[in-house]
């Protein structure tokens, strides 16, 4: 690396809006390669985004704590953002009234199957109880998911990556499998989108409708909340029931 740009680097690295502005630009790039795609799902930004941030941070050596401080501000936005959520559902009240008990039993059934599904496929590649006990809230919004892996024994920065590689690849696959599966239905496919690619899959369900979204939102919240009551204690107890190394 160029030793005056080193410089230069290691004086902007002292300050905390270095993270934020990096953020900042990283989205914009990746946003912008994303509508020259024309909104292709595989040019998902969020990938992008990530993927040149920690080229940078690895190309320079600045260390992740270093990063944060900046982009924390950015971090910090997600509980405002999750809460305007509510206004688009606020929209679908009458729709939730009428689909209360498909959706309630929607999300009994997907929380269960993206817990047990996990730790199964997990179990039999080999994987060891720490990495299974990280994958078993693979399917929530990462700051519900880390905390519930950190209480049940899991890897919290492993539980993040999965996260994320989660949420990437439900919108990624959605719209082929809704096409596959003739789900025509916005409800049911914002709902299950939602429900089983948390923040990603929901920004992807906007993308597509706003009552795609709604729905979406609506799963990923009631998502994090079942699977934060239910994990601590079917995971752990499926895991009791297998050989693990």
């Amino acid at each position: 690396m160029n030793p005056r740009f080193t410089d230069v680097w290691v004086y902007l690295a002292a300050t905390p809006l270095l993270g934020l502005t990096a953020t900042l630009l990283a989205y914009l790039l990746a946003y912008k390669l994303y509508e020259k795609s024309g909104l292709k799902a595989w040019a998902n930004p969020v990938a992008i985004s990530v993927a040149l941030l920690v080229a940078l941070l690895a190309a320079t050596g600045t260390p992740y704590r270093v990063y944060f401080e900046g982009a924390q501000f950015v971090h910090f936005l997600l509980g405002p953002a999750t809460v305007a959520l509510a206004l688009p559902l606020y929209d679908q009240r009458r729709r939730l009234v009428q689909l209360a008990l498909p959706l309630a039993l929607g999300l009994a059934a997907g929380v269960s199957t993206a817990i047990v599904s996990a730790v199964g496929i997990a179990w039999l590649l080999g994987a060891s109880r720490e990495t299974l006990l990280s994958l078993a809230p693979k399917s929530v919004t990462a700051p519900v998911a880390m905390g519930i892996a950190e209480r049940i024994g899991g890897l919290p920065s492993l539980t993040a990556v999965l996260v994320i590689a989660t949420g990437m690849t439900g919108a990624l696959l959605a719209r082929p499998i809704f096409r596959a599966l003739r789900i025509e239905s916005d409800a049911t496919a914002g709902f299950a989108l939602g429900l089983a690619a948390h923040g990603i899959g929901t920004a992807r369900a906007f993308q597509i409708g706003e009552e795609k979204g709604a729905f979406a939102g609506l799963a990923m919240g009631l998502t994090a909340l079942a699977t934060a009551l239910v994990a601590p204690w079917l995971a752990p107890w499926l895991i009791a029931l297998l050989p693990v190394r």
